[in-house]
């Protein structure tokens, strides 16, 4: 079946709405809510947002422990800045403390007090790589029309640096900086501890396979 060439529909305000293809089977065609540009432009900016953050990936240390519930609703800066150099990062936090039930293999379980941080001000930001980008063209600005040594005999290191073991889970893995290596945080026998066993590939403790 060919496809047609997507037409173009006038809503209210003079913009256009574009019609994709049609999927095959589909009947009439529905009721389309159409979301404002200042209403999406306001939605995505950089701001404090709640979002779903899981407790190991704020206290790695404690995997003894199972909580319920297992993630917590949090404000943390989310959104688009309008420069591709920029990044939507926090300005201003503050902790909140919350009610997490821990449990304990074979020791039962209690209900605690658990402090988080929130995002309360986000800005944008230039990234990380473009300030030392800028960095460096500020030190060779400040060092023209001054003579310098060249240094002999001295082995400079290749500057390098490791991508991450994983975007989600960083708290899972240790990473060996010279080789960028990565391996489980979490070792077997501390996995077994709590009646569960190392998932090689995920590095979670996790319950055994029967």
């Amino acid at each position: 079946m060919a496809w047609s060439l997507p037409a173009t529909r006038n809503v209210r305000g003079g913009g256009e709405l574009s019609w994709a293809a049609p999927a095959q089977g589909d009947g009439d065609k529905q009721h389309i809510e159409v979301i404002s540009f200042l209403d999406v432009f306001d939605r995505s900016a950089c701001r404090p947002l709640e979002t779903m953050v899981d407790i190991f990936q704020e206290y790695p240390d404690e995997v003894e422990y199972i909580f319920k519930p297992s993630c917590v609703p949090l404000k943390r800066c989310a959104g688009c800045c309008n420069d591709e150099a920029l990044e939507c990062v926090p300005t201003a936090v503050r902790n909140i403390t919350m009610e997490i039930m821990r449990i304990k293999h074979l020791q039962g379980q209690h209900i605690s007090l658990m402090s988080f941080q929130e995002h309360s001000r986000c800005e944008c930001r230039p990234k990380k790589e473009v300030r030392i980008r800028q960095e460096k063209k500020s030190k060779r600005g400040k060092g023209k029309g001054q003579k310098r040594k060249r240094k002999r005999g001295r082995y400079k290191p290749p500057n390098f640096h490791c991508e991450p073991c994983s975007e989600r889970r960083k708290h899972l893995y240790k990473q060996d900086p010279q080789t960028c290596k990565c391996s489980c945080k979490f070792t077997d026998s501390r996995c077994k501890s709590r009646q569960l066993e190392l998932n090689e590939r995920t590095c979670r403790c996790e319950k055994p396979r029967r």
